[in-house]
């Protein structure tokens, strides 16, 4: 009988302590504000260091007990599917170039943040600084003398690499030489910006001169870095196309190896960034993940950094996830103090 009773009583203790459990895991469930909730995340169809941000957001969201899934879309397609209600958010919405986009749909979606990058990205007009120097080249609007256009290509013009046909930012630039009234003197050269860039690289390197349109944080800037290898020509005067919004001057302070030491540096552009938009009612719904994005943020070098290895390495989805979780593993603190101030946040 004894034993019976123990036997009993153990069942009986052993019950309660599940049930504590129980009620214990039900309570951390309870505070996690995803709990029950997918979130369709989505990415741009254009692989960067985006790509690694991107996981690190979705581990966050995860954290917060959210079940995400994610799709790769282009932004423009992006935009009527958070308009419509198909997908929720995306954090890699480059601003001011997608802005145009954006503003379609800004009665359904809405810009979060200020930006993934700190101080944001710059973007503008290189060329080497072994030629820069040689031929104290401070300006892109040196580039009007066919002597200094010729050093960069034939027949007195300069091949200037831009942006693939079809992306923006070589819209930008073709109106800027029109602007600048530098089309006799430059070709711009459209085509696979990748692939040409691979060349650009080389031909600096063999200490050649080169002359490219780029932005930061890129790869490019980390195999040409910017005082050391290459520099940036500042332009003579502010000019975008209409359809790219113009937010502040293109006058950017500290740039690192701006040509001349010109401080401030007059790039093709204000500072972009790489900017959260997402549908309304979802964001209503969710204040959380609104100021999980708010808060999270990476350095300029640290984007580089990716963007190097992605382009030394490739970009495959095991490498992605590396990186991500590389830097999660060196950024515990960080990325708790993220999930943290996110999860307190009250609908």
């Amino acid at each position: 009988m004894k034993f019976i009773i123990k036997t009993i009583m153990r069942a009986t203790a052993a019950l309660a302590i599940a049930g504590v459990m129980t009620c214990g895991q039900a309570a951390i469930a309870q505070n996690l504000p995803g709990s029950g909730k997918t979130i369709r995340f989505a990415q741009s169809d254009s692989l960067g260091a985006n790509y690694v941000t991107a996981q690190i957001v979705m581990a966050a969201l995860k954290e917060m007990g959210y079940d995400v899934k994610l799709s790769t879309i282009n932004t423009t397609l992006f935009f009527q599917a958070a308009a419509q209600g198909d997908l929720d958010v995306a954090s890699d919405i480059n601003f001011p170039q997608r802005e145009p986009g954006y503003l379609k749909v800004e009665k359904q979606a809405m810009a979060i943040g200020d930006g993934m990058i700190v101080g944001g990205g710059i973007n503008g007009y290189l060329i080497d600084k072994k030629t820069a120097d040689a031929n104290n080249i401070t300006s892109l609007e040196q580039m009007k003398d066919p002597k200094i256009a010729a050093l960069f290509g034939k027949k007195g013009k300069a091949d200037l690499i831009n942006c693939d046909p079809g992306w923006s930012c070589g819209d930008v630039v073709d109106f800027q030489l029109e602007k600048f009234q530098l089309k006799d003197t430059i070709n711009s050269v459209r085509g696979k910006y990748e692939a040409l860039m691979v060349e650009a690289v080389a031909r600096v390197k063999r200490g050649e001169p080169a002359f490219f349109y780029a932005w930061s944080p890129s790869w490019v800037n980390n195999a040409l870095v910017p005082g050391k290898d290459v520099v940036w020509l500042p332009t003579p005067f502010d000019a975008l196309p209409p359809s790219v919004p113009n937010k502040g001057s293109a006058e950017v302070k500290g740039v690192t190896g701006c040509a001349g030491g010109a401080d401030p540096c007059r790039m093709a552009m204000a500072s972009w960034n790489w900017i959260s938009v997402a549908n309304r009612e979802f964001i209503a719904a969710n204040p959380q993940v609104k100021i999980l994005l708010e808060e999270m943020k990476f350095p300029l070098a640290t984007w580089s950094e990716w963007e190097h290895t992605i382009n030394e390495k490739g970009g495959s989805t095991s490498q992605i996830n590396k990186l991500a979780d590389s830097w999660i593993s060196d950024n515990k603190e960080q990325f708790k103090q993220w999930v943290a101030a996110a999860s307190k946040a009250t609908n």
